[in-house]
């Protein structure tokens, strides 16, 4: 394949990726304000837009770590990178079509990781680098998340004993959604510009740590920003009402949380998962309010699919990678195999559809009841 429509394909691809990351997301920042009734699911997602837009021009740290710290980038090519980017999304799908808030940074991590491995060796991946910036902070960041939330919860709820505050906290959950959405934009945003910095590098157009170029920048916000718009109401049903039931003063106090340990990964240029991050905001949310209803088999489902992300994707993205680098065909046929999938998922997804038109928050449930279902 001709180099220069090669790169034109990854950059296509990586971009497809950053919107499936949008609205696979959506639900970090705003399931919780949706659940509560703090703002409607439109405006919410509106917001959310916006804000990853701005969010992903404020810092590039992030991006620099993956475009030159993951794998060997002077040791692959675009081809191989591809073949990642087909693999972290077709899992993206699967689990947003599963409605399990898994990562798609570790999904794009494995992806990139096992093309690497499966096409140039072991020499090609940095495996110290990895466990340093992506496994430490995943086992970490959702632990200190929900251990803040909860000790945020308890408090708020031992100081409103007697009063009534839902209303005021109604509306600071807004403030803190939007800076959980400012946040993902400064982390997550760039993870793409990192992967289409990583191609211009392997392709021998860009030097070897150079940053990401402008116009890279803005259209990874604008496709975050695209997908996070659309939202992934399926993922947000999860988050916003399967774990446990959020009232206003909850909300608050797992956002808040969340936004300041995801500004601080990215302030030094940790990629961390974000849904992993608010997910622990909301399970600690739960214990630290009495009585709340925490579904731990819910947890314990997404914490197994946090657990297979990264080999899954891995195992998906060497396949791909090793049949693209095999040439133009094998490139051809892993783009259409992964159209394919595509595909097959959202038809699959619209037998039981779920939009902001039908996105209800319903009565809370028992503890001990996870709903298996998404609602039809």
């Amino acid at each position: 394949m001709d180099p220069t429509l090669l790169i034109i394909v990854v950059v296509t691809t990586a971009l497809v990726f950053d919107f499936t990351n949008g609205f696979h997301d959506t639900a970090n920042a705003m399931a919780t304000t949706i659940a509560t009734g703090a703002l409607r699911p439109k405006t919410a997602v509106a917001l959310s837009a916006v804000l990853n837009l701005a969010g992903a021009f404020l810092s590039v740290e992030v991006a620099k770590t993956i475009s030159s710290g993951l794998v060997d980038e002077t040791r692959i090519g675009p081809e191989i990178i591809f073949g990642g980017l087909i693999g972290a999304i077709v899992w993206n799908l699967v689990t947003w079509f599963a409605g399990l808030p898994s990562s798609s940074s570790h999904a794009l991590f494995g992806g990139l990781i096992g093309a690497t491995w499966v096409s140039v060796g072991t020499d090609g991946v940095r495996f110290g680098r990895i466990l340093e910036r992506v496994v430490l902070p995943a086992v970490a960041s959702p632990v200190i998340a929900g251990l803040v939330a909860a000790g945020a919860t308890y408090l708020v709820y031992r100081f409103l004993r007697g009063r009534s505050g839902g209303s005021g906290f109604r509306i600071g959950q807004i403030f803190s959604a939007s800076a959980v959405s400012l946040a993902h934009g400064t982390n997550d945003a760039q993870k793409t510009m990192g992967i289409i910095t990583l191609t211009l590098v392997s392709a021998g157009s860009l030097a070897p740590g150079s940053a990401p170029p402008t116009w890279v920048i803005i259209s990874a916000a604008l496709a975050l920003a695209l997908g996070t718009y659309l939202g992934g109401w399926r993922i947000t049903y999860t988050l916003g009402k399967g774990l446990t039931d959020i009232e206003p003063p909850q909300g608050f106090a797992a956002q808040t949380s969340s936004a300041a340990v995801i500004l601080t990964s990215s302030h030094f240029g940790f990629p961390l998962s974000t849904t992993h991050v608010c997910s622990g905001g909301v399970l600690g949310s739960g214990v630290g309010r009495r009585g709340a209803p925490v579904r731990w088999r819910l947890a314990g489902r997404m914490v197994l699919a946090w657990m297979l992300t990264l080999p899954a994707a891995g195992v998906v993205g060497a396949i791909a990678g090793k049949i693209s680098s095999l040439g133009t065909a094998g490139t051809i046929g892993v783009g259409v195999a992964g159209v394919l999938i595509g595909l097959g998922i959202y038809l699959l997804s619209r037998r039981k559809p779920i939009t902001a038109h039908n996105f209800h928050v319903p009565e809370p449930t028992p503890a001990d009841h996870t709903p298996d279902r998404l609602p039809a």
